[in-house]
């Protein structure tokens, strides 16, 4: 969501004069949006007025009294710039100071070559950017290292994320969809090198203009693009211990049209992960207990490579054509052994039956996507009138395939096994149109529409052991064959509008869905189309020296998805057996926010945000305890079968306080602390509400050894955290790196290293539900060391005027509109 807050202080004298600008980064000539712009009276030094810019970088201040001023402008990590001797007066009350341009604070040019360093977090007032290439700890890593560093966000051991305590998150590439996150986001973030990363951008409360999907919210991943003249790039390649990636970027632009090309690749060496657990249950129709005891081992491996290609032309000043191709593929494999125990006892603890025996299971997963997008942007000739139409385009191929058989205690008889095959595909359009039209000064109107039409297709094949024969047959019964469609038609509507105390933004969005579903074992699943009414707004108001407060209320929807939906059975391990749930609501979220941020002198910054978040038709994953259970002609026991189900209400009520601050020059620390109260309203099993306090806190600290040797370190610790049926573990992470730069600045080497004194994170898990209660230990290893090499060359070409501003890069249309 787009909005400007201005200052607003009392006027003692209403002016004729008017005094008009525009703040521009003096590099790039990129605009510079919520730039702050002071006006004081030269002989007093007394604040008259003030505003900030809007997001073409443009500010107005009318009613300005006569008399001689200066101006300050300033903006988060740049350098503060003055105009002095400004003239209102009746014969000249009207003066626009054209271009005003702003430096980094650190700024190193020699002949053409240019080094710029940026603060690591930007707080605008409607998103949090994290800048990565400040970011020391995390060269050599992946896109989920990046996000354990950014405010509310969370990122738990096993890679999945979570903002603001919700992990139902909106995941965008340079502001676009993409199917590649429609499979295993935690797989996604880790194959993507944190050298291909550019910015990461976190919105809590997105405006009109955005898609309501998502009730955590948004985060965009901008991935590395240069928009200067000439020929540029660089390379990074990184070996280690646990994780190997490499990345290569080239930008090339001369005159009007842009191209910018990119491959990188990951790789997780194979690694051990330990787990153990315990389920104890009870039959209350033979008055029996059940112990199932497991302890095993499993080799995972991770891999993964991208590539893409994208250009940008400006036809002319007021007309720009841009867009691009990337392609994905990555996937994983893992083998483990797992020795099981089976314990029944009766009421008294006499032991009927113990069996033992090994269970060996394989797994394969594969992702191949393509995505592609074309956009067109028109200005006219009255400032802030805008047209942009964009097209977007996801496919993607997807297979997966398992095997398991269980033996005998540790003989080598196979009694039992099964094995699937689990090919699909999933494409995404999206056609959009949006129009911004200034009505006057202080009213900005936005609006507009966008199409969104998805298909899944899934077919599971499945092939159970016929311990006569020796063979595996194929199996109708745990067999399925999907089809899956779903049809979004959005439009908006959003006012800007600036008052005399207050900046307010405000929009409402309207989406409508069609949804079909056909699975092969149950057929047709009738889904009623339903119409979503999404409001959304903000109010904000800086106040003198720079402190700012703002209010900001959304509403969001996270629609199930055909996983979630397909009544399929997997019971690819037959005591844990998973399914969808064709009966699913959509979960929907109020959330509201009250921020609060000052920049001190002296580069210290404080951001404080609380905030309510209350999830209604709450999606968790649920489990249920069976002594039998039927699938077609199969009959398995001692099963725990886990679904997806609206569980209920979930109120979530936190605060998050970032704050930054250099010590003399060399010495800088960064803090970030998350502190939620949950409340979850249990509905399927009334009276089973239960609360949780969690908190999360990390510290980054940097030492400026020389102008060219910097060392970082970095600790993160996350509570434990409760669900609707018991507790999530606890777990520390800690990281230390040292990088070196030489040749100009062009090269540097570092070393980093993940929890240099523990082998593995642990990771205790708790589960409790009817008849049962299940604590299981997860051992992960974390461990790891690496060495960086990263070279950048090329020379740049500067020119007076501004370039295009690439639409993908400085200001992404919202969730892909």
């Amino acid at each position: 969501m787009v909005f400007a807050p201005v200052f607003s202080q009392p006027k003692e004298n209403k002016g004729i004069g008017k005094l008009s600008g525009r703040v521009v980064d003096s590099l790039s000539g990129q605009a510079l949006e919520y730039a702050t712009i002071s006006i004081i009276r030269q002989d007093d030094n007394k604040v008259i007025d003030g505003a900030t810019t809007d997001n073409s970088g443009t500010f107005r201040i009318s009613n300005i009294p006569e008399g001689t001023y200066k101006v300050l402008f300033y903006f988060i990590g740049y350098q503060t710039s003055t105009k002095t001797g400004i003239v209102i007066s009746a014969s000249k009350p009207e003066i626009n100071l054209g271009a005003v341009q702003l430096a980094n604070r650190q700024i190193l040019m020699k002949e053409v070559t240019v080094s710029t360093e940026r603060s690591s977090i930007e707080n605008k007032i409607d998103k949090i950017v994290y800048n990565a290439d400040k970011d020391v700890t995390s060269q050599g890593g992946v896109a989920t290292d990046l996000l354990k560093k950014i405010p509310m966000v969370a990122v738990n051991a096993d890679g999945s994320i979570e903002l603001q305590g919700n992990s139902n998150i909106r995941f965008l590439i340079n502001g676009k969809p993409s199917s590649v996150f429609g499979n295993n986001i935690a797989d996604v973030l880790q194959t993507i090198p944190s050298s291909q990363i550019q910015s990461i951008e976190v919105i809590t409360s997105p405006g009109a203009k955005y898609d309501a999907e998502g009730t955590g919210g948004i985060i965009n991943i901008i991935l590395r693009k240069s928009t200067v003249q000439g020929m540029n790039g660089n390379i990074s390649l990184t070996g280690g211990s646990r994780l190997q990636n490499g990345s290569v970027n080239l930008g090339a632009r001369k005159g009007k049209f842009g191209a910018n090309a990119y491959l990188s690749g990951n790789a997780q060496i194979s690694s051990k992960t330990l787990s153990t657990m315990d389920r104890e249950s009870y039959d209350s129709g033979s008055n029996t207990k059940s112990s199932l005891i497991q302890d095993g081992s499993s080799d995972f491996i991770r891999m993964g490579y991208q590539a893409g290609l994208s250009f940008d032309y400006s036809m002319t000043e007021k007309d720009n054509l841009n867009g691009g191709f990337s392609y994905n593929n990555f996937g994983n494999k893992s083998t483990g052994i797992t020795d099981r125990q089976s314990l029944l006892k009766d009421e008294s603890g006499n032991v009927l039956s113990d069996i033992v025996n090994r269970v060996n299971a394989n797994n394969n997963f594969n992702t191949q996507a393509y995505d592609w997008n074309l956009n067109y942007k028109h200005k006219f000739k009255k400032e802030e009138q805008e047209l942009d139409l964009m097209y977007t385009a996801s496919a993607s191929d997807n297979y997966s395939y398992y095997k398991q058989t269980q033996s005998s205690g540790n003989s080598d008889y196979i009694f039992s096994g099964s094995y699937g095959k689990n090919p699909g595909t999933d494409q995404q359009h999206n056609f959009s149109l949006n129009y911004t039209h200034p009505l006057n000064e202080k009213v900005l109107i936005e609006t507009g529409a966008k199409t969104t039409l998805y298909q899944i297709s899934s077919h599971s094949d499945v092939y159970l052991l016929n311990s006569g024969t020796g063979d595996y047959d194929y199996n109708t019964a745990q067999s399925n064959r999907v089809s899956y469609g779903r049809n979004i038609y959005a439009a908006y509507l959003s006012g800007t509008f600036k008052l005399k105390v207050l900046d307010v933004k405000a929009g409402i969005r309207d989406e409508y869905t069609e949804s079909m579903a056909n699975f092969s074992n149950t057929g047709k699943v009738n889904i009623n189309p339903y119409n979503t009414i999404v409001p959304s707004g903000i109010m904000s108001h800086t106040f003198k020296h720079n402190h700012t407060l703002k209010l900001s209320y959304s509403y969001r929807i996270q629609r199930p998805d055909y996983r979630d939906l397909n009544p399929f059975l997997n019971a690819s391990d037959p005591k844990n057996i998973s399914t969808g749930n064709p009966a699913l609501k959509p979960e929907t979220t109020h959330n509201i926010e009250l921020g609060y941020s000052k920049f001190f002198d002296k580069g210290i910054n404080l951001n404080v945000n609380a905030f309510y978040r209350g999830n209604r038709a709450d999606i968790q994953s649920y489990t249920r305890y069976y002594p039998t259970y039927l699938i077609g002609d199969s009959t398995y026991t001692n099963v725990a079968l886990s679904t997806r189900e609206n569980i209920g209400r979930e109120d979530n009520f936190g605060l998050n306080i970032f704050a930054s601050a250099n010590i003399k020059k060399k010495f800088s620390l960064r803090t970030n602390l998350s502190f939620f109260q949950r409340y979850i309203y249990n509905s399927i099993v009334p009276g089973a509400n239960i609360s949780g306090f969690n908190y999360r806190i990390n510290l980054n600290a940097t030492y400026q050894i020389t102008e060219t040797f910097i060392a970082e370190v970095f600790g993160n610790f996350n509570s434990p955290r409760i669900n609707v049926q018991g507790k999530m573990p606890a777990f520390t992470t800690y990281n230390f790196a040292l990088r070196k730069q030489f040749y100009h600045k062009k090269m540097s080497l570092a070393f980093t290293t993940a929890n240099p004194f523990n082998k593995y994170v642990k990771q205790k898990t708790e589960t409790t539900g009817t008849n049962f209660t299940l604590t299981s230990l997860r051992q992960m290893p974390y461990r790891s060391f690496g060495l960086n090499f990263t070279w950048k060359f090329g020379k740049l070409e500067f020119k007076k005027q501004r370039e295009a501003e690439d639409v993908n890069l400085t200001n992404p249309p919202g969730g892909g509109n």
